[in-house]
């Protein structure tokens, strides 16, 4: 897990962009965003595959950022390992590709994402503390109301920002891939990440 938090403290320095950003990627590819919003986990299944360039020996749960991460028989049944990933730890396996496609591409995370990341996890919190408050006083129910409405939006931005998160991540790939002239074969594991330099190599955009 050090390693883990050494490599996130690292990835604050890359200075690559994503190929599309956050906010357009719905635009650039409504209809796979519109997948990505009402068939998320098999959209979350699909694309860590691909970022792994279909080689499933290369696969760890939640890529490494968990306790659990290399302990799920993930060498023996990869792919029933993954489906398990994206169906009941959803949040993390997005997290995780990005963390894949940030690693190899140096890119960085942008205001824009922070913010969004910031408001969920403020009206998440704020819904808690307004439902502890709710348990401690008996029958306030306006209490018990407002957290409900900051729960139900936390949930409808979380869902609505993973959508386009995802798809942006699908734009990366695709922009990976057609640099290449088509998919490309995995490189060796040390070629898969790039905490190795002190200052990384800008990739080209076009």
């Amino acid at each position: 897990m050090a390693t883990q938090m050494e490599n996130m403290r690292l990835r604050q320095n890359f200075r690559n962009i994503w190929h599309t950003d956050l906010i357009t990627s719905n635009q650039n590819h409504i209809r796979y965003c519109c997948f990505a919003f009402w068939c998320a986990p098999c959209v979350s299944y699909m694309l860590r595959k691909r970022a792994l360039y279909d080689d499933m020996s290369r696969y760890t749960c939640c890529a490494g950022y968990m306790p659990c991460s290399g302990r799920c028989e993930e060498s023996k049944y990869p792919e029933l390992c993954l489906a398990t990933e994206v169906t009941c730890c959803f949040a993390n396996s997005v997290a995780s590709t990005r963390y894949l496609l940030q690693d190899e591409f140096n890119l960085q995370t942008t205001q824009c994402d922070n913010c969004f990341i910031g408001f969920i996890s403020y009206t998440q919190q704020l819904g808690c503390v307004f439902s502890m408050i709710g348990l401690i006083v008996p029958n306030n129910r306006p209490l018990q109301k407002a957290s409900e409405v900051l729960f139900f939006l936390a949930n409808l931005v979380y869902c609505t920002m993973c959508a386009c998160m995802q798809t942006q991540h699908k734009l990366q790939l695709d922009h990976r891939d057609d640099e290449n002239g088509g998919p490309m074969d995995a490189p060796r594991p040390q070629q898969m990440s790039t905490f190795d330099s002190s200052l990384p190599p800008l990739y080209a955009q076009s």
